[in-house]
Protein backbone atom coordinates (compact mmCIF):
# COMPACT_ATOMS: atom_id res chain seq x y z
CA UNK A 1 0.00 0.00 0.00
CA UNK A 2 3.01 2.36 -0.12
CA UNK A 3 5.67 2.79 -2.43
CA UNK A 4 8.93 3.93 -1.34
CA UNK A 5 11.96 6.13 -3.51
CA UNK A 6 9.69 7.69 -5.92
CA UNK A 7 9.14 10.65 -7.95
CA UNK A 8 5.73 12.11 -8.01
CA UNK A 9 4.83 14.71 -11.24
CA UNK A 10 3.02 17.56 -9.30
CA UNK A 11 0.64 18.44 -11.76
CA UNK A 12 -2.50 15.87 -11.63
CA UNK A 13 -3.82 14.19 -15.25
CA UNK A 14 -7.61 15.12 -15.15
CA UNK A 15 -9.52 13.44 -17.64
CA UNK A 16 -13.56 13.11 -18.67
CA UNK A 17 -14.48 16.26 -16.47
CA UNK A 18 -12.75 15.07 -12.94
CA UNK A 19 -13.98 11.86 -13.62
CA UNK A 20 -10.54 10.11 -13.22
CA UNK A 21 -7.69 11.84 -11.37
CA UNK A 22 -4.17 10.24 -11.25
CA UNK A 23 -0.68 11.35 -10.44
CA UNK A 24 2.16 9.92 -12.18
CA UNK A 25 5.08 8.48 -10.15
CA UNK A 26 8.77 6.92 -11.04
CA UNK A 27 10.18 4.53 -8.94
CA UNK A 28 13.90 4.54 -8.44
CA UNK A 29 14.20 1.61 -10.88
CA UNK A 30 12.87 3.99 -13.96
CA UNK A 31 9.61 2.60 -13.59
CA UNK A 32 6.51 4.45 -14.46
CA UNK A 33 2.64 3.97 -12.68
CA UNK A 34 -0.01 5.64 -12.42
CA UNK A 35 -2.24 6.38 -9.56
CA UNK A 36 -5.48 7.74 -9.18
CA UNK A 37 -9.34 7.46 -8.10
CA UNK A 38 -12.05 7.02 -11.17
CA UNK A 39 -15.70 7.91 -9.80
CA UNK A 40 -18.96 6.63 -10.85
CA UNK A 41 -19.35 6.89 -14.23
CA UNK A 42 -19.13 4.89 -17.50
CA UNK A 43 -15.61 5.60 -19.74
CA UNK A 44 -13.32 4.50 -22.54
CA UNK A 45 -10.16 4.37 -22.14
CA UNK A 46 -7.22 4.16 -24.78
CA UNK A 47 -4.04 2.23 -24.15
CA UNK A 48 -0.70 2.87 -25.72
CA UNK A 49 1.62 0.13 -23.43
CA UNK A 50 0.01 -3.09 -21.95
CA UNK A 51 -1.64 -1.97 -18.87
CA UNK A 52 -2.30 -3.58 -15.29
CA UNK A 53 -5.38 -1.93 -13.57
CA UNK A 54 -4.88 -2.93 -9.57
CA UNK A 55 -7.79 -2.00 -7.64
CA UNK A 56 -7.44 -0.89 -4.41
CA UNK A 57 -10.85 -0.05 -3.76
CA UNK A 58 -14.21 0.19 -5.46
CA UNK A 59 -16.56 -1.54 -7.73
CA UNK A 60 -16.45 -1.53 -11.81
CA UNK A 61 -17.35 -3.77 -15.16
CA UNK A 62 -14.86 -3.41 -17.35
CA UNK A 63 -15.15 -4.75 -21.44
CA UNK A 64 -11.71 -5.13 -22.97
CA UNK A 65 -12.06 -4.01 -26.42
CA UNK A 66 -13.14 -6.61 -28.76
CA UNK A 67 -15.11 -8.81 -25.86
CA UNK A 68 -18.70 -8.09 -25.66
CA UNK A 69 -19.42 -9.03 -22.17
CA UNK A 70 -18.29 -6.83 -18.97
CA UNK A 71 -16.26 -8.78 -16.19
CA UNK A 72 -16.63 -7.45 -12.59
CA UNK A 73 -13.78 -6.29 -10.19
CA UNK A 74 -13.53 -5.09 -7.18
CA UNK A 75 -10.87 -3.79 -4.42
CA UNK A 76 -8.26 -6.25 -4.17
CA UNK A 77 -8.10 -7.51 -7.93
CA UNK A 78 -6.71 -6.51 -10.87
CA UNK A 79 -7.48 -7.02 -14.83
CA UNK A 80 -4.89 -6.77 -17.97
CA UNK A 81 -5.29 -4.34 -20.76
CA UNK A 82 -3.43 -5.23 -24.13
CA UNK A 83 -0.83 -2.08 -25.87
CA UNK A 84 -2.96 -0.48 -28.44
CA UNK A 85 -6.26 -1.40 -27.24
CA UNK A 86 -8.94 0.21 -25.11
CA UNK A 87 -11.03 -0.61 -22.58
CA UNK A 88 -14.56 0.33 -21.40
CA UNK A 89 -15.19 0.73 -16.97
CA UNK A 90 -18.24 1.23 -15.64
CA UNK A 91 -17.33 2.26 -11.97
CA UNK A 92 -19.83 1.33 -9.77
CA UNK A 93 -18.42 2.61 -6.69
CA UNK A 94 -15.15 5.18 -6.88
CA UNK A 95 -11.93 3.01 -7.79
CA UNK A 96 -8.59 4.09 -6.29
CA UNK A 97 -6.24 1.89 -8.84
CA UNK A 98 -2.70 1.92 -9.37
CA UNK A 99 -2.03 1.38 -12.98
CA UNK A 100 1.52 -0.70 -13.88
CA UNK A 101 2.48 0.01 -17.09
CA UNK A 102 4.34 -2.14 -19.46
Amino acid sequence: MKFENVTVTKRANVYFDGKCVSHNIELADGTSKSVGVILPATLTFNTGAPEIMELLEGKCNVTLAGETEAVAYAGGESFSVPGDSSFVIEVVEPVHYVCHFG
